[in-house]
Order: structure tokens, then C-alpha cells, then sequence
């Protein structure tokens, strides 16, 4: 179905219908003259950086953990790219023996798919990468560049009903695993408080709060999250408990989903990086207290 945009009658739309064509105006007729690129280019930049510096981190299988019971570089971080550590060779942290000694592996590939799948298919994160990397459409009012059409238009426009990218449904059962990690690492901020001749702050300690409060941030403003607290339901005000929390934790954090993303997503590379400086003996982590 073809419309007329009144306020440009010279410029014509496809409306956009699961099955028919993808919607988008011609190239012809794209009227932006803004920098509408300088954020799709920003997004690719962001991710895949993430995505190199993860892959190194997660492979080099070594200075993930600072612990011990002696010495001045003796503190109780772990990195949360290999928390929680669940291999034999974890250096004596408590995981340990969930798997024993037989992962020759680097632990950290053991559990990087859950929170690597949450946000893979996080309704956000689809967006950025939808939009920077396949270019479905790159911005709004721009034509999709994925067609290879005159028109900017997909000849068939499926959405997510079909393989591969049904598979996204399964962002709700991620969240679930999300919520663990997010008490895992949580764990390990509290952790963080342990040094070898008591309890105490320090920088790290600091880093490590900061990393589970922006997990949990992200976490709870979920849109799976939002609507387990309000869906399902045809009257809020019968359901005082689930309202407040859809009111004042969930919607309030979903408002602010996209920046908490790249908080978290920063911020927890940081972490493993803080930890790997710490364990390499490259820094030395301040003690406040």
C-alpha cells in the first residue's frame, strides 16, 4: 500500500506490512541533509570494540582474579567476564569445583553465552545493531541500504516470525539467567570488601559496586522485566505491589534503557580490565580504608 505524505505530496511512502515489501521512501527522495550517520557509525564503533577487547579478555585465561591470603596485592576481585569462575583452575576461588579441573578452556567461555545472549537480544541492542551493522534502515526517513533496490524497499518484509531472527523470542528466558548474574555480581562487589587482613575499601572495591549497580540498573529496566511486572494483568490498581514496581522501578529504569546499556556494557569491560592491571602487578590498588 502506497501513501501520500500530505506535508510532501511529492514524496511517496510504503507503508510497512509483514509479508509484503519493506517500507521506506526512494532514494531519490530522502530529504535528510543532517549527519543522521554520525550514530549508526558511533554504535558500530562502540560494539565492536567491545567486541574485540571481550574476546581478548575471555581467551587470555589468565589475571582475572586478585586474591590470596598474604601480600599487598592480596584482594578478593574477580573479573566479571569469568564470574562465576566454575573451573578447578580458578586459583582457589569458591566456584571452583562446580566443574573441576577437566575445562582446559579459559572459565570464562563457560558462562559468557548467557549474558552474551541476553543482550544480543536485547530490544535496544536489536535496534543498534539492525540499524548499524545491516542497515534495516540505518536512521529514520532513510531508506533501507540493505535492499539493493532503486526504491530502498526489501521485496519481502518478514520482521522476526521467521529463522533466524525468530529466534529473539528467547530474550524473555535470558533475562531470567540475567537476574542471576546480576546477584552474582553482586556477590562480588560485596566480595570486593574482603583484603587479606580483614575488611576494608578500595578502589577496586569502589569499581566493583559501580559494576553491579549498573548490571542491576540495566537488568530491571528491561522491557521482558517491565512487562512480567505489568503484563498479564487487566487492572493495575488490583495488583498494588506489581504496580509500584512497574511504576517506580521498571518503567523508570526502562526510561533510561539505552543509556544504561552502554553504562553497563562500558563499565564491565573497565572492571575485567581494572582487575587484569591489579593481578599484572601494573597498578597498584589503592586502599582507603
Amino acid at each position: 500500500m502506497t501513501v501520500v505524505d500530505p506535508a510532501k505530496p511529492s514524496v511517496s511512502v510504503t507503508a510497512v506490512q509483514i509479508g509484503k515489501a519493506r517500507g521506506g521512501p526512494p532514494l531519490s527522495q530522502v530529504l535528510r541533509r543532517d549527519r543522521w550517520w554520525v550514530q549508526p557509525a558511533l554504535i558500530v564503533f562502540g560494539l565492536v570494540a567491545f567486541t574485540v577487547y571481550a574476546t581478548w579478555a575471555a581467551f587470555r585465561n589468565g589475571h582475572y582474579y586478585a586474591g590470596g591470603l598474604a601480600g599487598t596485592q592480596a584482594r578478593d576481585y574477580l573479573s566479571p567476564f569469568y564470574s562465576p569462575c566454575l573451573t578447578g583452575n580458578c586459583h582457589g576461588y569458591v566456584w571452583g569445583p562446580i566443574v573441576g579441573s577437566w575445562w582446559a578452556l579459559s572459565p570464562a567461555l563457560l558462562i559468557l553465552i548467557f549474558p552474551l545472549g541476553f543482550r544480543m537480544t536485547c530490544y535496544y541492542y536489536r535496534k543498534s545493531y539492525y540499524r548499524s551493522f545491516w542497515l534495516s534502515p540505518p536512521a529514520c526517513a532513510v531508506p533501507d541500504a540493505g535492499s539493493a533496490t532503486p526504491n530502498g524497499r526489501r521485496k519481502r518484509y518478514t520482521g522476526e516470525t521467521r529463522f533466524p531472527l525468530i529466534i529473539q523470542n528467547i530474550h524473555r528466558y535470558f533475562w531470567y539467567a540475567a537476574v542471576a548474574f546480576a546477584g552474582i555480581l553482586t556477590w562480588d562487589a560485596i566480595a570486593a570488601f574482603r583484603f587479606s587482613n580483614g575488611i576494608g575499601i578500595g578502589l577496586g572495591t569502589l569499581i566493583f559496586i559501580v559494576n553491579a549497580v549498573l548490571i542491576w540498573a540495566y537488568t530491571l529496566g528491561c522491557h521482558s522485566c517491565r512487562h512480567l511486572c505489568g503484563g498479564g494483568i487487566n487492572r493495575l490498581s488490583e495488583h498494588p505491589t506489581r504496580h509500584w514496581i512497574w511504576k517506580n522501578i521498571a518503567s523508570k529504569l526502562n526510561e533510561q534503557h539505552q543509556l544504561f546499556a552502554w553504562l553497563s556494557l562500558i563499565w564491565i569491560a573497565f572492571t575485567d580490565y581494572y582487575v587484569y592491571l591489579v593481578t599484572t602487578g601494573m597498578i597498584h590498588d589503592p586502599r582507603f580504608f
